[in-house]
């Protein structure tokens, strides 16, 4: 079945439709919860359960034609969205590799990749929030620029503008590892 024809029935009260979604789904959303929260996995787990408690209480209002994964982030980026507002929330993302080199020449190059993950890091953390949930909205989520449109109530042409004014303010602080 669709995620759309599981809405469907969730909207007609099955409980089975609604596991499967929340199995398809939690996982996913918990990861960029993780990432935006600044990697506080109870947290992260909260907000999940947050999305799916709102979704069911939501559910008879669902629209046939719409994503179920376009709505589930809608909510997931405004849950994101007032934490910054109301608390300021700082997110950080720290990324390893757990593969142990072998020679001088790959601790060299897993010191590079991971001073150049590290500034990627801090450039996405320099970022305003709404341009960093943008980033992980199409970026880390995959999510299209037409379904990114649809969450932020914004026009396609203002999310692409605002995804290559994302993308050039992390190129700009990162512009001494092209170099390297």
């Amino acid at each position: 079945m669709t995620d759309e024809q599981l809405m469907l029935r969730v909207s007609r009260g099955s409980e089975s439709a609604f596991e499967e979604l929340y199995r398809r789904y939690a996982r996913r959303l918990q990861g960029f919860f993780f990432r935006q929260l600044g990697g506080d996995e109870m947290l992260a787990a909260d907000y999940t359960h947050d999305v799916f408690l709102r979704m069911y209480e939501a559910r008879d209002r669902y629209l046939e034609d719409s994503h179920v994964a376009t709505w589930l982030f809608s909510i997931a980026y405004n849950l994101c969205k007032n934490t910054y507002r109301h608390h300021e929330h700082v997110a950080t993302y720290l990324a390893t590799l757990d593969a142990e080199p072998v020679s001088d020449e790959e601790t060299e190059v897993k010191m590079d990749k991971e001073r150049l993950n590290e500034a990627l890091q801090d450039a996405l953390q320099s970022l305003p929030p709404p341009l960093r949930l943008l980033f992980s909205l199409h970026y880390e989520e995959e999510l299209t620029i037409p379904q990114i449109a649809q969450i932020e109530h914004l026009p396609e042409g203002t999310v692409k503008s605002r995804l290559h004014k994302t993308i050039t303010l992390i190129r700009k602080k990162l512009q001494h590892y092209e170099q390297e």
